[in-house]
């Protein structure tokens, strides 16, 4: 009944689709600003999260003894007064009968009757909260932060504002038939019994609120989400494991891009240096044929294997060669292999 009430109270007043109607009445008093609720998510079935109170307030899962004392701000918001009637019939009608708790055998309709008063909206400030937990970070020692924890589909929220209540207030429930010349027909005569409900509750009572998600990270640090495109949680140590390989990847594509890069300048190269030996008469390229140059040899010859050309065979082709300069030597080795045509006449060309 209670819950009925709050929810339809939500649904009027809107604010986003940031309120939660509270869905109990011996819970009111732990919807308060500052305390810590917790939200789970449910399946497809269910859209809506479903809101569980905890006993804590931000303070209580915090390190060291320093209260908060960001300020809390307080207004009237509205009266209100709703008397609305909701039919049996649809999807609907087995949360309204739970959520009313009376006797609606042989009725197709029930009428709701909410005297909130005036309620009054108290919310916490919010630039100066965001100031005060800028160094702050989470005991992950405190119980509700490890039962949490272990949950991928808990998130933890703190309750920024909430709505209450200023005088006793009354809800009343009637179950009956719908008339056409009254409002409703009560069958008492049929079922005179738990056909209707009254409750009176207290001033101060809170009946709806709104929070934050918090999202914690592995330091003990965390952030407000502030809005409703960001999203609370704990970070997951698997989360900074993938973005560490993802990071490590972009490095190792990012370096083999620059070897190919530089292969293909170095092929361009050689590129041109051919066209340029191709290009010229034969008589000034044949550089080993003029007197006292270096000679070709076969290195097989002498016991050496085949292997890359120290002019062609760095690129992205290994190119072989048997043959090369005894005259030459590169890097402490005392030969260099050079295909005969046209990489002997080249090297020593640029060597001289």
């Amino acid at each position: 009944m209670f819950a009925a009430a709050t929810k339809s109270f939500v649904k009027q007043v809107g604010d986003g689709g940031r309120l939660v109607p509270v869905p109990s009445l011996s819970e009111a008093d732990k919807y308060q600003p500052l305390s810590l609720v917790v939200k789970k998510k449910r399946c497809f079935l269910f859209p809506r999260h479903k809101f569980t109170s905890t006993p804590f307030t931000l303070k209580d899962v915090l390190l060291g003894d320093r209260d908060i004392s960001a300020g809390i701000s307080s207004y009237q918001l509205l009266n209100y007064e709703d008397e609305s009637d909701v039919s049996l019939y649809g999807r609907r009608s087995n949360h309204i009968v739970n959520d009313v708790g009376i006797n609606v055998t042989g009725s197709d309709s029930i009428a709701v009757k909410a005297s909130f008063g005036v309620v009054t909206k108290h919310e916490v400030e919010v630039s100066t909260l965001l100031k005060e937990i800028t160094a702050r970070k989470i005991n992950f020692d405190h119980s509700l932060i490890r039962q949490s924890r272990s949950s991928r589909k808990a998130v933890l929220c703190v309750v920024m504002e909430s709505i209450r209540t200023t005088r006793q207030c009354s809800l009343s429930v009637h179950a009956g038939i719908r008339g056409e010349a009254m409002r409703f027909h009560f069958m008492d005569e049929q079922n005179p019994k738990g056909r209707e409900k009254a409750i009176v509750f207290p001033a101060h009572t809170t009946i709806a609120f709104s929070v934050f998600e918090l999202f914690i990270y592995l330091d003990g640090a965390f952030d407000l989400c502030v809005t409703s495109v960001s999203k609370g949680g704990f970070e997951r140590e698997e989360t900074t494991t993938f973005a560490m390989f993802y990071r490590l990847r972009n490095i190792l594509f990012e370096r083999n891009r620059r070897v190919m890069d530089a292969i293909s300048r170095s092929q361009l190269y050689l590129d041109d240096l051919f066209s340029d030996y191709y290009d010229k008469p034969f008589s000034m390229t044949d550089i080993s044929l003029k007197e006292g140059t270096h000679i070709r040899v076969n290195l097989l010859n002498h016991n050496i294997p085949k292997g890359p050309c120290i002019l062609c065979g760095m690129g992205n082709l290994k190119r072989e060669t048997v043959y090369g300069c005894f005259q030459c030597s590169v890097d402490g080795v005392k030969y260099v292999r050079l295909h005969a045509v046209p990489c002997f006449d080249i090297w020593h060309k640029r060597m001289k």
